[in-house]
């Protein structure tokens, strides 16, 4: 495929992956913290913590479609993607802050409600900087060699914003309501900074300034039009449930399935940092160090061989996962989380080197240039699996009789502790299974039968 614009310099490659970093700490924040917050720190039942945030979650996929539209139309000095990235990520850190300031002496009604209207607005803020943002994957270059490149850097950032997110600010938070509130206002700036770094960062990349003049239907009927691409934003929401069910059961599972013998290698680790905050900082250690091994074996296998085998390898660990759990070895389970965070990066970075390279079927047999309109149904698969996580994962451990409390920690039924074990090991592992048989035996086929016959070969 020759390239249709010139080829972006390194600091337009790292800088746009870069804003990624400010991204996916609220994305950590929602999937990790947002229901346990709630469950053991508001006492709020877990099945009601875990539908308000499913339907918040649901809201924020209404607004995809609405802002990808919007930026595809916009005409401004700074480009189509930038003002909406810029303003996005103010409102994106003040609604962290708030979602966990909920004042002292609310009933339990009353800090439902409050979580819930921030979160709201965070998420509004979130929606405003990751469609344009994943837009932009499509719009400054043409080439599938810079987009893996691109992702790669990306999800390298992306790896450091999962540590603030699922490390730092548990760290920060010292296992209480109010730290929760502190490490939110000092992690805020480096959301915004990430963010508004990056559109400095990229402000010279090429890219298309003109707005399109379609109509919202005429855009959805474009973008559905793309098989190989609405049966990816399937195929990748599938992958995502299996990571959401994971992420939403961590915090549960660092207080009752992994514990600190106090007597092996990293046992002081985990007492300085907690155990949550230092799995997390294992796996994304073990992020870090797959970036450049996925984009290398994506060069070897194709970016499609790439993601099978590295979603294979996630099923393989999981399972040994759930023969490991519980455990008091804190080391042992340090260097799993290691290894997870390599097979995840493959979940990580693959599927976005992708879609972008989807997007250039439409543009090519249409002339148009909707790469919001793209990024919103991509990440509309995204967004309903880390919607149904928390009500999945709240409906399971509320069946099995998990117990609600605002102390932190106490003693849950074996039934409850069990349900939960599974929950994050043997169940994601199985739908990982369902996303690589529908990668084989439906993706494939669809890419075979794409007009592009360069598009199969890219992939």
């Amino acid at each position: 495929m020759n390239q249709l614009q010139p080829g972006l310099s390194f600091g337009q490659k790292a800088g746009w992956g870069l804003a990624d970093m400010g991204i996916v700490v609220f994305v950590i924040v929602k999937q990790l913290l947002v229901m346990a917050f709630l469950t053991t720190y508001l006492g709020v039942p877990v099945q009601l913590a875990g539908a308000v945030t499913t339907l918040v979650l649901i809201f924020d996929m209404v607004t995809d479609p609405l802002i990808g539209y919007l930026s595809d139309r916009t005409s401004t000095r700074w480009g189509r993607r930038a003002p909406w990235m810029a303003l996005g990520a103010v409102v994106l850190a003040g609604g962290t802050i708030g979602l966990f300031g909920v004042p002292l002496g609310l009933s339990t009604t009353g800090n439902l409600l409050w979580v819930t209207a921030f979160f709201v607005l965070a998420t509004v803020g979130f929606t405003m900087v990751a469609i344009p943002y994943g837009a932009m994957a499509g719009e400054i270059t043409q080439s599938p060699q810079e987009r893996s490149a691109m992702t790669g850097y990306r999800m390298a950032f992306a790896s450091i914003g999962i540590l603030l997110g699922g490390a730092i600010i548990p760290l920060l938070a010292g296992g209480t309501r109010e730290g929760h509130l502190q490490a939110a206002i000092m992690v805020a700036p480096v959301i915004v900074l990430a963010i508004w770094v990056s559109i400095w960062a990229t402000r010279k990349a090429p890219r298309v300034q003109t707005p399109s003049t379609q109509s919202f239907w005429t855009m959805a009927n474009m973008v559905f039009s793309n098989a190989p691409f609405m049966v990816l934003v399937v195929l990748y929401g599938v992958m995502t449930m299996a990571i959401a069910l994971i992420t939403a059961g961590l915090p549960f599972a660092a207080l009752y399935l992994i514990m600190d013998s106090g007597d092996t290698m990293l046992s002081g680790a985990a007492n300085a940092l907690t155990v949550l905050s230092l799995m997390f900082a294992c796996f994304v250690l073990g992020s870090i160090l797959s970036q450049a091994v996925w984009v290398w074996i994506s060069a070897r296998l194709g970016k499609l061989g790439a993601l099978v085998l590295g979603l294979g390898l996630y099923m393989i660990l999981l399972c040994a996962l759930y023969t490991m759990m519980p455990s008091v070895n804190v080391t042992a389970m340090a260097g799993m989380f290691v290894l997870a965070g390599m097979t995840n990066g493959a979940y990580q970075q693959i599927p976005w080197a992708m879609y972008p390279d989807l997007m250039d079927v439409t543009r090519k047999a249409t002339g148009e240039a909707i790469e919001g309109a793209f990024s919103a149904i991509w990440l509309f698969g995204q967004k309903a699996a880390n919607a149904l996580a928390p009500l999945v994962l709240g409906a399971i451990l509320g069946t099995y009789g998990w117990q609600e409390t605002t102390e932190g920690k106490i003693d849950q039924l074996p039934e409850a502790i069990s349900a939960l074990h599974v929950s994050i090991t043997l169940l994601p592992a199985a739908v990982l299974g369902l996303a690589i048989a529908g990668l084989v035996l439906v993706y494939r086929r669809s890419l075979a039968n794409a007009d592009s016959a360069s598009l199969a070969k890219q992939q």
